[in-house]
């Protein structure tokens, strides 16, 4: 993943923002010596805004789309309310091991909620309203998990989408997982439900807030 900034203007972003618990450093150390692509897991800053977004947002139900070993979770778990609930989805057991061994010893854990299998599937089974997603799952998909998370969230409810500049390829896609978040970016863009903005934290995020009906 290209930087989009200087690597000394990213550190200093880094560290004026919150610092992440023990908890979190373990969990990103044992990440990048176990797992393959370890770079899917969300920076700081980028945890740090999700979970800032939920207390923002008032957010009391969250559903997750791609839960890796669970950083962006526990982060958006803490800021749910005591009786909170975040439904994570996955599809790696080795990332869901770890992912359940770091929920279990923090205090938020309880508020999460493991669903294993194909993410389209899990969001068949739920009933509105959910306040917030995070969708951060395979990029060719996108689209049709916009589409079927649209439904479910509340009005003012927000969609928080990762990924969405892919190191700057989506300037000229040339790969089927670029063109897909390319005609994301741009369903979002052109959609009169929501209103959005494109942000340039880390490898880009898309925020789209639902309209009043």
């Amino acid at each position: 993943m290209l930087g989009f900034i200087d690597e000394d203007v990213e550190r200093y972003a880094h560290d004026h923002t919150e610092p992440e618990s023990d908890l979190f450093h373990r969990l990103r150390e044992e990440t990048y010596a176990e797992m393959e692509y370890p770079e899917m897991q969300v920076g700081r800053i980028e945890g740090q805004f999700l979970k800032l977004l939920v207390r923002l947002t008032g957010a009391r139900r969250v559903l997750e789309l791609g839960m890796f070993t669970g950083y962006s979770a526990l982060m958006m778990a803490e800021g749910l309310p005591p009786d909170g609930h975040l439904i994570t989805c996955d599809v790696n057991p080795k990332a869901e091991a770890i992912a359940r061994r770091y929920f279990a010893e923090s205090p938020h854990g309880h508020k999460i909620e493991v669903r294993m299998g194909p993410a389209l599937d899990t969001i068949a089974t739920l009933a509105a309203p959910v306040d917030m997603v995070f969708i951060d799952a395979d990029k060719p998909n996108y689209s049709n998990y916009y589409e079927a998370c649209l439904p479910l969230l509340r009005a003012g409810g927000l969609i928080v989408t990762d990924n969405v500049l892919w190191s700057g390829k989506v300037l000229s896609p040339e790969d089927d997982s670029t063109r897909a978040i390319a005609e994301f970016n741009n369903r979002v863009q052109s959609d009169p439900r929501v209103e959005n903005v494109c942000l340039t934290v880390r490898d880009g995020l898309m925020l789209a807030w639902k309209r009043p009906e």
